[in-house]
């Protein structure tokens, strides 16, 4: 069997330092840049940062039928005993929904969205599929945060996702604000990869869901890294969209406000980035956390 080249060591008892990313963030080139709803500004800004905040880009009622959605899927056992769905420790509320595009046709037609489609080719330079899609929801005075981490560096090692080309599309389904637990992201991390220490246990995902313990950049790394451009916590109204891309650091507080904090993501991979076998050694994680079948490149829902 010939020997994989791993340009992103992790998980292991010893790791290197941080170091470059190996490949660009604009996957883009030459006129193909430009050809794509993202202004030459924009690019820039998400080549830079990481990220791109777009303030009210779906209208509120255009994304409110998936709150209500997301509301009926608590109320039903047959939702909340899939495998796919993780409940909060008291099991009353739902804390994620992953493969919400297989749940639910709605859910389905807004990953197909043409205008998300469009951006995310520009970036990533390809025709692309969905590599994961889930609903995070933080219920008010109880809702659990999640811990610094880049999502690359866990679908590298547990997925096997070779290179940085995907990209994040967060919908804020209801308002985030200052109180309940917005996204908060590291301007500029993503250029480096940051290895972390520690094997990956069999089948982690099990409890990472709930609480991560591996994958987590050591505190050193995250106080460097922040030091340069210190972290932004991009909030506004339902309808909001943040793009960001795969190996920027974030990390979310707990919700201890009145007010539910609920966000649909949407993981673009290029075509060109399929998943090989997991680079930390272990079995593949399930299908509804890393598509390794229905890799087709994404058909818009155009009328």
């Amino acid at each position: 069997m010939l020997q994989r080249t791993d340009f992103y060591p992790t998980r292991d008892d010893f790791v290197p330092d941080m170091f470059p990313r190996q490949e660009p963030v604009i996957h883009s080139t030459g006129p193909a840049r430009e050809m794509g709803p993202l202004g030459r500004e924009q690019l820039e800004r998400f080549e830079r940062d990481g990220f791109l905040w777009m303030e009210g880009f779906f209208p509120e009622t255009a994304v409110s039928p998936f709150l209500e959605e997301l509301r009926d899927m608590a109320s039903r056992s047959d939702i909340t005993d899939l495998e796919q769905v993780v409940m909060d420790s008291e099991r009353k509320e739902i804390r994620s929904v992953f493969a919400m595009h297989e749940l639910s046709e709605a859910f389905d037609r807004m990953t197909r969205d043409p205008r998300l489609l469009d951006m995310v080719r520009q970036i990533l330079g390809s025709e692309v599929y969905i590599h994961q899609s889930r609903i995070n929801s933080k219920a008010g005075f109880c809702g659990n945060g999640f811990e610094w981490h880049s999502d690359f560096e866990t679908w590298h090692s547990e997925d096997g996702m070779p290179g940085m080309r995907a990209v994040s599309a967060s919908i804020m389904l209801t308002e985030n604000n200052a109180f309940n637990g917005p996204l908060m992201l590291i301007p500029g991390s993503h250029q480096q990869f940051v290895p972390c220490v520690g094997r990956t246990p069999d089948e982690n995902w099990t409890s990472s869901l709930k609480h991560q313990q591996v994958g987590l950049p050591s505190r050193a790394d995250i106080e460097q890294l922040a030091g340069t451009d210190g972290i932004q916590a991009p909030t506004g109204p339902a309808g909001s969209l943040l793009l960001f891309e795969c190996n920027t650091l974030h990390a979310s507080n707990r919700n201890m406000s009145p007010w539910p904090r609920a966000n649909l993501f949407f993981v673009y991979n290029s075509v060109e980035n399929r998943l090989a076998q997991p680079f930390a050694g272990t079995r593949p994680r399930p299908w509804y956390l890393a598509e390794r079948e229905n890799t087709r490149p994404l058909i818009d829902c155009r009328p």
